[in-house]
């Protein structure tokens, strides 16, 4: 299993605009994900075991940032002709499945990804209401060759102290997961 460390885009910067095809047949846009008090974006796949070993949690913070009114949207920017398993027909399988409640993307051209300097699945960013990034890094400690519990403690404490307006941690941790598997 490879792994790739995410970019860790700088803090402040300004939250990439997207227009995406979600599963259930809409487009969002970042203006029309985010909420009163921001927008968590994942980049997620289907068949990344990094991503397998979390996705009940990914399906959990979903929820989470809705009770806490912070947008999130999941992005698949894979390329599916040699992963057909991150297919939009498998992503709205997976959707239902996991019970994911957030619309979840497909970035056919892989601009998005670009945009965002997304690295690897799971990638996380979290921006505030101005849409600043003020969280990018790992969901917790667990991977899937540790027995650490699988909590999103590291991005849960993000979302609740933007929530709150309290300072977020300054140490943030890279994600790790499966590489983004770009076009060639």
């Amino acid at each position: 299993m490879a792994m790739t460390e995410s970019t860790m885009l700088e803090l402040g910067t300004q939250a990439p605009g997207f227009s995406l095809p979600a599963t259930d047949g809409t487009n969002v846009t970042l203006e029309s994900a985010m909420s009163d008090y921001g927008l968590l974006v994942m980049f997620i796949c289907n068949h990344c075991p990094f991503v397998v070993h979390v996705a009940n949690e990914l399906a959990n913070i979903g929820r989470h940032c809705q009770s806490m009114s912070v947008g999130c949207v999941a992005i698949n920017s894979n390329d599916v002709e040699n992963y057909p398993d991150d297919s939009p027909d498998n992503m709205r399988l997976e959707a239902k499945s996991r019970g994911y409640t957030f619309p979840y993307l497909f970035d056919e051209t892989q601009e998005v990804a670009r945009a965002y300097t997304a690295a690897c699945t799971p990638d996380f960013f979290l921006f505030d209401k101005s849409g600043k990034l003020v969280y990018r890094g790992q969901l917790d400690d667990s991977r899937p060759s540790n027995d650490a519990p699988v909590t999103g403690a590291d991005l849960r404490a993000a979302i609740g102290a933007m929530v709150n307006e309290q300072p977020i941690a300054e140490e943030q941790w890279p994600s790790i997961g499966c590489n983004i598997k770009w076009k060639q």
